[in-house]
């Protein structure tokens, strides 16, 4: 398995966001991000978050 690059552009405020809540576990931000990613229930809560959105807008 090799190692892949992601990039993401986010807005300031939720850069802020992450920011905060990586310093309170002394964390980088990139760091953070990964052990979000990384987390068990990820898949689930990914997917909640799209069939919310998808609701929101009207698409299902």
């Amino acid at each position: 398995m090799g190692t892949h690059v992601l990039s993401m552009r986010i807005d300031g405020e939720l850069l802020e966001r992450l920011r905060t809540h990586a310093a309170k576990r002394g964390m980088s931000v990139q760091d953070y991000v990964v052990q979000t990613l990384i987390r068990d229930d990820f898949d689930e809560r990914f997917k909640a978050a799209v069939d919310e959105t998808e609701k929101f807008y009207g698409l299902t």
